[in-house]
């Protein structure tokens, strides 16, 4: 890889490093999250600065995402083909249902939410918006992507969750493992990471690239009722999106 290209990685990974939650980050901050020197942070922060991506703070001697970074995000959702097709169909569920519907993609060890279209009982649960991330391991987007990831990427990406979740490596890696199979036989799996909170995802593959599509509610019922009532829905959305972007697509 060349130096210029080199320079070029490092300074995405300093953009990488913002999170929500993470206004304003510090050279020391951002060294620990990224792994580089602070001398090397501070250069590559600098140029962030001069061409728009970052804003210094002085007062505090951190930065901030600058609004660039936005026009970016919304360039990316206005030109998305899956996102053209999948969001009306999703909102309709969602309201038709009353319940959650959201559309992901993998990043690295990570699933990132492309659209979320929530109704959720709790509050909490209805701050889930285009943009956030959610742990691959533990959801059922991330599992239903794991279901239909190539063995290489499987294999990568378990290597990491074992080394994260060294305590109770097990449990999670025969749900993993459940997972693949239900989304084989059923072409859905379901979780409940999150308390009186279950999740049905399923894989979607449109114009070569993966996502998955996921429907989620409140409630207090068993995992297996949830999904006998709402696979139906989900299997049905699915279908409907790869019809609407084959048209689409002539």
């Amino acid at each position: 890889m060349s130096p210029a290209n080199r320079s070029l990685e490092r300074g995405i990974e300093l953009l990488r490093a913002f999170r929500q939650g993470s206004e304003l980050l510090g050279n020391g901050d951002l060294a620990e999250r990224t792994g580089l020197s602070k001398s090397t942070v501070s250069r590559l922060a600098q140029t962030l600065v001069g061409t728009g991506m970052l804003q210094l703070d002085a007062p505090s001697r951190a930065y901030r995402l600058a609004p660039a970074v936005l026009s970016l995000g919304h360039a990316m959702r206005s030109g998305s083909r899956v996102l053209a097709v999948a969001a009306p169909r999703m909102r309709a569920l969602a309201e038709g249902r009353r319940i959650n519907v959201g559309l992901a993609a993998p990043d690295r060890d990570e699933m990132v939410y492309l659209e979320s279209i929530r109704y959720a009982r709790r509050a909490a649960l209805r701050h889930v918006v285009s943009g956030q991330r959610v742990p691959m391991e533990l959801t059922s987007l991330g599992r239903a992507y794991l279901a239909v990831a190539s063995d290489i990427r499987r294999d990568a990406l378990m290597h990491v969750f074992r080394s994260r979740r060294a305590e109770g490596w097990q449990a999670l890696e025969t749900a993993i493992e459940q997972a693949r199979t239900d989304v084989a036989e059923r072409g859905y799996c379901a979780a409940s990471w999150q308390p009186e909170v279950v999740a049905l995802a399923a894989p979607l593959e449109v114009a070569g690239s993966q996502y998955v599509i996921n429907v989620s509610l409140s409630t207090a019922e068993p995992m297996d009722e949830v999904a006998k009532e709402l696979s139906p829905a989900l299997l049905d959305l699915v279908a409907n999106i790869l019809h609407d972007a084959a048209r689409a697509s002539l």
